[in-house]
């Protein structure tokens, strides 16, 4: 079970590493982007903020999981 839960924090961690990474990739993309395509850019972040935030979450409710 230990190993399980290991593994399980270590993906959630991954997981939370690449959202982490698309977000500030997004937002370098909406920084430099033309006018006319400004506002798909920064959807496109708020897209990858959700999905940072919703790994983190994922990655706390583990995390307290375990300490409980």
């Amino acid at each position: 079970m230990f190993l399980s839960d290991r593994s399980t924090r270590a993906r959630a961690l991954e997981e939370w590493r690449d959202a982490a990474r698309l977000a500030s990739t997004r937002w370098e993309v909406f920084q430099e982007a033309d006018a006319e395509f400004r506002s798909w850019a920064f959807a496109s972040y708020v897209a990858a903020l959700d999905a940072e935030e919703a790994a983190a979450a994922e990655m706390a409710g583990l995390l307290s999981r375990k300490a409980a």
